[in-house]
């Protein structure tokens, strides 16, 4: 090689292995020593695997985590539950991908403010305070809610999704997790073979069930594990957090 040629850079489809990975619960769990373990693995590894991030976490909470809490920089997100689909560059800025957000911008319609009126009288919805561009956010008190909220959310023509209990999402009509992944994946050339997906609540189905090989880890929320059940492609860890993914890893036989 003289000095003027240089290597190119491999894109994530010419990686031996792409991990598309939750973060709360998921690729954030586990022990301390666990996740320092592994995402040591991930750094030296950087040549063969490749890392999405797939959270209901925005753009800024992402970038946070990468440049000041010690958590690998992911070469993609799809965040926010699905309705952002970003690349990351080297200064850990998210970027997104215009052609893939189109059609998500177009299903959702500015429809935040119709959503916070239709939804302001229904008890146990405490509006978050982030201003999400294609979704609408709540945290939920099981206690006081009131399952009417869901049909005015269908009325609305958009989507609901409670995660962990506690959550309450407004989603453009078919777009979450799962759908806003597999684009991402099909739009990188990434073959689905070598994709293993990790999630541990229910804001993680869509994504699990997509037939990729798959892993719920074992701090998982029971409600998912039911909604897996007979699902043979989807690991049930033992281990928790990245423990979990690790475990998964071996177990479809993803890495020589």
């Amino acid at each position: 090689m003289t000095r003027h040629e240089t290597f190119a850079r491999p894109t994530i489809a010419d990686k031996d292995f792409v991990l598309a990975t939750d973060l709360d619960g998921t690729f954030l769990g586990g022990t301390e020593e666990s996740r320092r373990k592994f995402y040591s693995w991930i750094e030296e590894s950087r040549d063969r695997v490749g890392l999405i991030f797939v959270t209901g976490r925005d753009p800024g909470h992402v970038r946070d985590l990468t440049r000041r809490r010690g958590v690998p920089r992911p070469d993609y997100v799809v965040g926010d539950v699905g309705t952002t689909i970003a690349e990351v560059d080297d200064e850990h800025f998210l970027a997104p991908i215009a052609p893939l957000e189109a059609e998500i911008a177009a299903a959702w319609n500015d429809a935040g403010m119709r959503v916070q009126a239709a939804l302001r009288s229904v008890p146990g919805l405490t509006l978050q305070s982030s201003g999400f561009r294609f979704r609408v956010s709540y945290d939920m008190d099981p206690d006081r809610f009131d399952d009417r909220a869901f049909d005015i959310v269908a009325e609305l023509g958009l989507d609901a999704l409670v995660s962990a209990d506690r959550y309450f999402d407004v989603l453009p009509k078919g777009v979450s997790k799962g759908p806003s992944l597999l684009r991402l994946l099909t739009h990188l050339g990434v073959d689905n073979r070598k994709v293993l997906v990790a999630g541990d609540t229910l804001n993680d189905l869509s994504m699990l069930t997509m037939g990729l090989p798959a892993v719920a880890v074992g701090n998982s929320e029971p409600a998912l594990i039911s909604a897996l059940e007979g699902m043979e492609h989807v690991h049930r860890a033992r281990e928790e957090g990245v423990g979990g993914i690790a475990e998964a890893i071996l177990h479809h036989k993803l890495l020589q």
